[in-house]
């Protein structure tokens, strides 16, 4: 009788301290997920602009997932981002992956406008395998279907996952998961704005779980060979657009305003008018550098090589080391790799390599 009871405070004793320990477990195990918002039309309620607290309000079940942590970065709509801004905030995230090897991940707002850039930018600046994802919304706030809640809560999911890990720099919306190198803005106003093309999603948020179907082949992140450490200013890149009849007097003018390097958002595979093809010669000539992309918004443009034994004449200025293939980078993508190249070399073939890699 004595050992029975015993063994009946011992199995009473085990019950009462199972739920105590697996809810430890389960706060020590919870991810810790940093908001970092920068503004956009996710904050832009009638009348003033949400603050990073009032966005989590919008999304009571975000502890669900994680351990929420805010921050305001800035404000603003994402067209009015300086590019000194998109400086300190790569600086300010790798800082803190640095600083807090407790954060899981990092969630950044942004305006859906130039969304596509700053995730590609980040993409080469962040030096950490830890996910960063940019989310935003179509809608205000006060708009009737505001998707900037659901997104939120998607991209907080994405970021406390395990599985985020090592894909690089990802937007959320819409229940989609896009690399921060394929993604690009389609639609002016539709929720569904975003898409990768034929490159597809990297994977989708669903109710049980997040599902990943493939990783990124670039490089990125911590793969990539750009350092803001020591940068305190990018270089000036522009674009210009070729259509019927562009003079090349755009292209010059680039050039004498302070442009260190150009990129030609061109026609077709690659086609410019007889003007700007002259104007770029000059570019080049003057020390500056070329890239060639398409307006089309899909295809590659193939880096382009003099025939085998071509003369001179033969070797003309298509075939000039400072005129770079853009590959399939779109032109607004390709401007955010030439000034990060630009800041390590001015070599053509330098930096032709950097856009076959990256």
């Amino acid at each position: 009788m004595h050992l029975s009871v015993r063994l009946v405070f011992a199995i009473c004793a085990c019950l009462t301290a199972a739920p105590d320990h697996a809810a430890s477990e389960q706060l020590r195990e919870s991810p810790t997920v940093r908001l970092v918002a920068t503004g956009g039309t996710i904050a832009n309620h009638s009348g003033k602009r949400l603050t990073v607290d009032e966005l989590v309000e919008l999304v009571p079940s975000l502890d669900r997932f994680a351990n929420v942590e805010t921050e305001q970065f800035a404000n603003l709509p994402s067209s009015a981002v300086s590019l000194d801004q998109w400086l300190e905030l790569a600086q300010r995230l790798n800082t803190l992956f640095d600083e807090r090897s407790d954060i899981d991940g990092i969630v950044v707002t942004s305006g859906t406008d130039t969304l596509e850039e700053t995730a590609y930018f980040l993409n080469l600046t962040v030096k950490s395998d830890r996910p960063v994802v940019i989310v935003g919304s179509m809608r205000t706030p006060d708009e009737i279907g505001y998707d900037g809640a659901a997104n939120l809560l998607a991209g907080f999911r994405v970021a406390a996952s395990t599985a985020s890990r090592g894909r690089g720099v990802m937007v959320v919306l819409n229940n989609q998961i896009y690399g921060a190198r394929n993604v690009t803005k389609t639609h002016a106003q539709k929720l569904d704005a975003f898409d990768s093309g034929s490159y597809g999603s990297l994977g989708v948020v669903d109710a049980d779980r997040i599902v990943f179907y493939r990783r990124p082949s670039r490089r990125h992140t911590r793969r990539s060979e750009f350092d803001l450490a020591s940068i305190n200013r990018l270089p000036r890149v522009d674009i210009v657009m070729s259509y019927l009849g562009a003079p090349g007097d755009l292209i010059a003018s680039a050039r004498a305003r302070g442009a260190d390097g150009l990129v030609i958002a061109a026609a077709g595979a690659g086609s410019t008018t007889p003007s700007q093809s002259e104007a770029i010669q000059a570019f080049i000539d003057d020390g500056g550098v070329i890239v060639i992309t398409t307006r089309t918004g899909a295809g590659r443009i193939p880096p382009r090589r003099p025939p085998r034994n071509a003369s001179a004449e033969e070797t003309d200025w298509r075939f000039a080391p400072n005129r770079i293939s853009g590959e399939d980078l779109s032109p607004v993508k390709a401007r955010v790799l030439l000034m990060l190249a630009l800041t390590k070399t001015i070599d053509g073939a330098e930096i032709q390599r950097m856009f076959l890699v990256y």
